[in-house]
């Protein structure tokens, strides 16, 4: 008796079409997230240039009078110059002090030093207003908050760990022959530091540069609560114009509101080209020599 063996289907077989329920909830979920915020943008965007806007899809009128009169209600200019001096204020002291210190940290092996990259992260991890409360009340107390200098120590609290964050895996991809090398040429630590280690760095200390710039015009929490009348950002002027209902007519305030989108997307389309994402969190698998 012979048994008759299945052959094998050789035919190739048709992807499924049909994704299974949680991928389209996911994609949903996603689209969703997407069209919704799209929408808010729009509107503020198409608000900022209309006449009037009431029940309709679009305003009856279109005019650019409302970024002039917020130009000019608001001082956009001197606000502008205060946010460019505390973020270019807070990037130098951020590299002069993070760059030795994540060089410190990347090349030397000492007691805690878990610990101090810990103490490091909390900065970064944590919200802002949990240790900016008490961060203000210190800086009232000794006099430096309500002025621009209050406004860039409050603002060194996170920077400074997240240049040290930023640059250490920088400082670990370098190899520390070639430091050897060059001690054993004759060469001291700062002429190592300037003429070896500061040209390999630059790519990294652009990103820390350019990554803390960003945050710096973008922190809300520190900003508002240890600046004065005359050392406000442009952020912490928006929210005011915002709470400050009634005073100022709304096409004004969303102009502000777009300038200040405005200038975030420059500065995040800047960081992008210079910053790869994959950098900030890539990391030698072996410790690096001591």
């Amino acid at each position: 008796m012979t048994i008759l063996q299945p052959t094998p289907d050789t035919r190739p077989r048709r992807r499924r079409l049909v994704a299974s329920p949680g991928a389209w909830l996911v994609w949903g979920g996603v689209v969703f997230f997407l069209v919704g915020l799209l929408g808010v943008v729009g509107s503020v965007v198409v608000n900022s240039f209309g006449t009037r806007w009431f029940d309709a899809w679009l305003p009856e009128g279109v005019t650019t009078r409302w970024y002039t009169q917020a130009w000019q209600d608001f001082g956009l200019s001197d606000l502008i110059v205060v946010t460019v001096q505390v973020a270019v204020a807070v990037v130098v002291l951020s590299l002069l002090i993070g760059v030795p210190a994540a060089y410190v940290l990347a090349r030397r092996d000492f007691p805690g030093k878990k610990l101090i990259y810990l103490a490091f992260l909390l900065p970064i991890l944590m919200p802002p207003i949990t240790y900016g409360i008490p961060l203000a009340t210190v800086l009232y107390k000794f006099g430096f908050a309500g002025n621009l200098s209050g406004v860039v120590l409050a603002n060194l609290v996170p920077s400074v760990p997240f240049v040290i964050m930023t640059m250490t895996p920088f400082i670990e991809q370098i190899d520390p022959s070639i430091e050897r090398a060059a001690r054993m040429c004759g060469a001291g630590l700062r002429a190592v530091f300037v003429r070896i280690l500061a040209p390999l760095l630059i790519p990294g200390i652009l990103a820390a540069g350019i990554l803390v710039l960003v945050r710096t015009v973008g922190m809300f929490e520190l900003t508002f609560l240890t600046a004065g009348p005359d050392s406000q950002t442009l952020i912490v002027a928006l929210f005011h114009s915002m709470s400050a209902a009634g005073i100022r007519a709304q096409q004004s305030v969303d102009a502000m509101a777009v300038i200040y989108t405005a200038m975030m997307l420059i500065l995040l389309v800047i960081a992008l080209r210079f910053v790869n994402p994959t950098q900030l969190v890539a990391r030698v698998k072996e410790d690096p020599e001591p």
